[in-house]
């Protein structure tokens, strides 16, 4: 396909002011928060709320309004859900409105860096190496490399010179080039894939898809239960339908677990919000769930481990010293490359005055490690030695090697006496460039947390492996490493290696397959081009705010002002929320484990559901209301491991075992114990109650001062609500007899929660082993 110009703009001015206005606008990519609309549909107009004011209605219909106090949990929570995310998505989207992608265009005879959504038709925009192309366009001037993986799925760069079509979602590898925009917006040729490209990236997450299955589950089991159970209540007394209809709302209320989409929901956010208090950007809500669960951390070395900016430490020569200088500012005087190896020699250089012109450029590439200038007497090329000639010299290898354990990055200016745009030939070695990235001044305290935390480290350069070695053990990492020249399977290093030199982009991204495929959760940290493709594959991955616009368009993490050090902290956060979510989601699965279990046996054996509407909502306000919201937003960083699911069940059904076993007890003693329907439905109350109150401090231990005042304001509220609120809840008095035996059920439920607690663990761990 070919990108065809209908008028042509004048490449050395661009457009005027006053042509801009009446152009067509590109419009502004998909901002990466939810839109007000749709949290609004999302915590308002779901499926479990809907269910929630029908059964409202029923209990209005009945005149027993008490027992719409659940309608107030549901209020109240969906209000807490929406102004928490509503505050997550203002700072998100501030942040977002700073940092968003800015390229270069030229009006009215001046360069100036602005947002995407001010290009225009016919803009002359200025492409350089890490920018993504965001318009459909044609060359004016220059040359450039550029990944068109987005489009063609081939990841190989492909060369692109003066009148060739561009399209949107290209990134430059290399080189810089004046480009003019034709089409812009939706009118582009990768529209639809652009829009998908980065948002709609399905991240793997056991939280999302856990909380789907039980909604899943619920919303099929929901509804035909509700009416089998209202049909035999109903069926069995017809004159007392407000009855029935009370008790399946008792019953229906107690199954819907809506409390823990919005506990996730809440969680997440408040999450979001904390990161971007630290200017950390997330454009994709679960990753924090995935970095919970990360076990290998890749870093790429430049711009992340290191500072970034490379500076020339040396030139080794026997030549003249001035006569390689000159050559430097020749060639970079010419060369359009902005990378960090060029800025350093650039600044190495910047007091000399260029005296030859260049005939032809050979613009670096990552693919290849080298760039090169054509002059009048000679080619001059500057790179990596092993990608300059296939002739390796003993000698200089030994010299590369010396260096290399230095921590120096050693390049090789060489010349040529033809004058072709071939790389390899026979070259007269010039000099040895020697640069080096410093690390990070807290790189070993970051690195070194990770390894406390379980968390593998694999350090991946381009650079030489010598030096990226040498680097990597200044900052602590140990392991093999390894020279990735030639390797054509990762998957027989990834596991035995820490180390990896000259690893190219797409092995980067093979080492990211590999690794996920034997198992591991793995982020990735980048910040340049050459590290797209591995971060697009990686379970989370972590993008430099100073790396290339395409880096940071691909992560799922920015972070903004290259907070190396904020790592830990994200860690730390993600651990948090997960582990708190996993806590929490027990509580309220208690009461939804046990309301099934009790719906089953309503329709098989027992007469009536054993509670009112209102009895199960201060059951509810006990084991899930206040105590979920503090539970979650408590720290709790320890690693994040197993299934989610079989996690939080494994919590909850103990819980609802005791809460069923003892209404079955209850029921069968009904002779014994003289109940009469009030008295059964109070009995079950009080165990319930006490039940949760137990799970609820089990989920507090080891307490804290916070747990330890939660857990006893919660018991003051349930003795409070009993004692001072009986009539409003329907608690009626006992017998004797029937006291004695709540007594005797409350003092066994901490034991034989106790037991089924130590009992699912030992089948867990024992699952977990063989696994």
């Amino acid at each position: 396909m070919k990108v065809e110009v209908k008028s042509y703009t004048d490449k050395e001015t661009g457009l005027t002011s006053n042509q801009a206005l009446s152009h067509k606008k590109n419009t502004l990519e998909a901002s990466v928060s939810k839109t007000y609309t749709k949290i609004l549909k999302e915590h308002v107009f779901t499926f479990f709320n809907m269910i929630n004011v029908v059964l409202a209605v029923l209990v209005i219909f009945t005149g027993s309004y008490r027992n719409m106090l659940f309608m107030l949990v549901v209020i109240f929570n969906m209000i807490i859900g929406l102004i928490q995310e509503i505050r997550s998505k203002r700072k998100l989207d501030k942040l977002a409105l700073v940092h968003q992608q800015k390229i270069h265009v030229l009006r009215d005879g001046h360069i100036s860096r602005t947002s995407i959504d001010q290009i225009v038709e016919d803009d002359i925009l200025i492409i350089k190496s890490g920018d993504q192309v965001p318009c459909d366009g044609v060359l004016r001037e220059g040359s450039i490399e550029c990944d068109e993986s987005m489009l063609t799925g081939e990841s190989d760069a492909i060369e692109k010179f003066e009148n060739d079509s561009i399209f949107s979602g290209s990134i430059i590898v290399s080189g810089q080039a004046k480009m003019q925009v034709v089409t812009v917006g939706e009118d582009t040729y990768a529209h639809s894939i652009l829009k998908h490209a980065k948002r709609e990236k399905r991240y793997p997450s056991q939280l999302r898809d856990s909380i789907r299955s039980i909604i899943r589950f619920s919303t099929i089991v929901l509804l035909p239960a509700g009416v089998l159970l209202f049909l035999k209540q109903f069926l069995s007394d017809p004159t007392d339908l407000n009855d029935a209809i009370l008790s399946t709302v008792a019953a229906v209320v107690g199954m819907i677990p809506e409390g823990l989409v919005l506990l996730t929901s809440i969680a997440l956010s408040v999450g979001v919000m904390k990161l971007t208090q630290k200017n950390v950007l997330v454009q994709e809500l679960y990753c924090i769930e995935t970095l919970a669960r990360v076990d290998t951390l890749c870093l790429d070395k430049t711009g992340t481990i290191t500072q970034g900016e490379m500076k020339v430490i040396h030139i080794d020569t026997a030549h003249d010293l001035s006569m390689i200088k000159q050559t430097l500012a020749n060639m970079f005087s010419s060369l359009q490359d902005d990378n960090t190896t060029a800025k350093a020699i650039r600044e190495y250089v910047s007091n000399i005055e260029p005296t030859q012109i260049t005939k032809d450029i050979i613009p670096f590439s990552s693919s290849r490690k080298a760039c090169g200038a054509v002059f009048q007497d000679a080619k001059y090329i500057l790179g990596a030695y092993s990608f300059i000639t296939q002739k390796q010299d003993p000698e200089i290898i030994k010299k590369l090697n010396e260096y290399g354990n230095k921590g120096y990055r050693t390049l090789i200016l060489a010349r040529s006496n033809s004058k072709d745009h071939q790389l390899y030939g026979d070259f007269e070695i010039l000099a040895f460039i020697l640069i080096q990235d410093a690390l990070r001044k807290d790189a070993s305290t970051i690195l070194s947390y990770f390894k406390k935390q379980n968390v593998d480290l694999k350090i991946i350069s381009g650079d030489d492996e010598k030096t990226v070695s040498a680097l990597a053990k200044e900052a602590g990492v140990t392991g093999k490493s390894i020279d990735m020249t030639g390797i054509q399977d990762v998957r027989q290093v990834i596991e035995d290696h820490a180390i990896f030199g000259r690893v190219t982009p797409e092995q980067k991204k093979e080492m990211i397959i590999a690794l996920k495929e034997k198992g591991h959760t793995v982020a990735m940290t980048g910040d340049g081009v050459n590290d797209v493709m591995a971060l697009k594959e990686a379970d989370c991955s972590i993008a430099m705010g100073s790396g290339s616009e395409a880096a940071k368009k691909i992560a799922s993490i920015v972070l903004l002002n290259d907070q190396f050090k904020s790592l830990p902290s994200i860690l730390h956060e993600g651990r948090c929320i997960i582990n708190n979510i996993q806590r929490t989601a027990s509580l309220f699965l208690v009461k939804t484990l046990f309301s099934f279990g009790l719906s089953l046996l309503t329709l098989v054996w027992l007469t009536e559901y054993p509670f009112q509407p209102i009895q199960l909502t201060l059951i509810s306000t006990l084991a899930t209301g206040l105590p979920s919201f503090i539970l979650t937003l408590e720290p709790n960083a320890t690693r994040v491991e197993g299934n989610f699911l079989v996690n939080v069940f494994s919590r909850a059904l103990p819980g609802a075992i005791c809460v069923v076993v003892s209404v079955i007890l209850a029921s069968i003693l009904t002779p014994v114990l003289s109940t009469n329907s009030e008295q059964f439905s109070t009995i079950c109350t009080l165990i319930a109650g006490f039940n949760a109150l137990c799970v609820l401090t089990g989920a507090c231990i080891p307490f804290t001062r916070l747990r330890q005042l939660l857990v006893i304001c919660m018991i003051a509220f349930f003795a409070i609500s009993i004692i001072f609120f009986h009539n409003f809840f329907y608690i009626v008095p006992l017998n004797i007899t029937q006291i004695i035996f709540v007594l005797i059920i409350c003092l066994t439920i901490p034991f034989i929660q106790r037991f089924l607690n130590l009992w699912f663990k030992k089948q867990l761990r024992l699952h977990y082993k063989k696994g």
